[in-house]
């Protein structure tokens, strides 16, 4: 590294400029505290601007070789060290911070909810680099900040506050959020979708005081008809109530062989639209399929016959083409 110094001194002080190519002239690594490694390439330098092949426009005027002093971002603001040149004329501007300091998209670990994308490229053409560092982020490793200090504008929430950039509320925005299926064993999978209730309420109103991050038990009708788990919202006012079956249980038409006639076919959805799911399930129907019911059984009010008695609708002796 001294013959190298020399070599430079030696040919400022000749006043050589066109031998600058035959210097072993090496890139430098400056440590920053807040901010990571720099990295300086003097070939690049050198190929362009005023300080084309002549190392002088550098060497000792702004950079001394022999007392390197070290600089802030503020010295060079007012024109020292590398603000010489990097005004926004001469060359690129100091608030241009991604041209010389090296940035990563980072994964940002969530026990909760897995983790979070922040991406530096996607901020950076929005606002300043200063905006965030080193007031709100330092470099390297932060203390992780939970939402509720989010929500008093500490880290992220400086900015994200629903008038600079979206609120930290609208949590599906950097949280990533799946649809989830539940295996229920009488009626088949239910599917719940985050992103059609991300679009009516915020995520508050139901993690974590609902549900856990976490899977936790199975919660049943009789207790949601109570308001617990899905009955907190859908109790037929802030949405639809849970007797609503058919909203989130899938329900299909069915076929009965008849030995003598025609198989007869049930309409789920015409009888849903005269009576509810819970004036047949599990009572006179499990939700799993059972014996089949003979119509001498059904005259006597069991299976169809429970409704179908001439008296809440029609009688199952009455024209057998309505079912069969």
């Amino acid at each position: 590294m001294r013959f190298h110094l020399i070599c430079v001194m030696v040919a400022l002080a000749a006043g050589v400029s066109a031998p600058v190519s035959a210097l072993d002239l090496r890139d430098v690594t400056f440590k920053t505290k807040e901010l990571g490694k720099v990295f300086f390439s003097h070939n690049n330098h050198i190929k362009k601007g005023k300080q084309k092949s002549d190392c002088r426009a550098c060497h000792d005027k702004i950079f001394d070789i022999k007392y390197p002093v070290r600089h802030t971002m503020a010295d060079m603001a007012q024109g020292k060290s590398c603000g010489a040149c990097h005004d926004g004329k001469s060359a690129f501007a100091l608030a241009d911070c991604l041209k010389c300091h090296p940035v990563r998209n980072l994964s940002i670990p969530v026990k909760e909810t897995g983790p979070v994308a922040f991406t530096h490229q996607e901020h950076a053409a929005r606002q300043p680099c200063s905006a965030c560092h080193p007031a709100l982020f330092v470099a390297g490793k932060n203390r992780p900040k939970g939402m509720a200090a989010m929500e008093k504008r500490e880290s992220c929430g400086a900015c994200h506050d629903g008038a600079k950039a979206f609120a930290v509320a609208e949590c599906a925005k950097c949280h990533t959020v799946t649809d989830m299926t539940f295996k229920v064993r009488e009626t088949g999978p239910v599917t719940f979708t985050h992103k059609a209730h991300a679009g009516r309420q915020a995520c508050h109103d139901c993690h974590p005081k609902i549900y856990e991050y976490i899977k936790g038990r199975h919660v049943g009708m009789a207790a949601m008809g109570k308001g617990r788990s899905c009955g907190a919202c859908h109790n037929g006012k802030g949405a639809f109530a849970v007797a609503d079956c058919a909203k989130c249980h899938p329900v299909k038409e069915l076929t009965f062989p008849a030995k003598e006639l025609s198989p007869a076919r049930f309409s789920h959805q015409s009888h849903l639209a005269k009576a509810g799911c819970g004036v047949c399930h599990p009572r006179l129907y499990p939700l799993k399929r059972g014996k089949p019911v003979g119509m001498a059984a059904m005259e006597k009010g069991k299976s169809c016959g429970a409704c179908h008695n001439g008296r809440t609708a029609f009688p199952v002796t009455a024209s057998c083409g309505f079912c069969h």
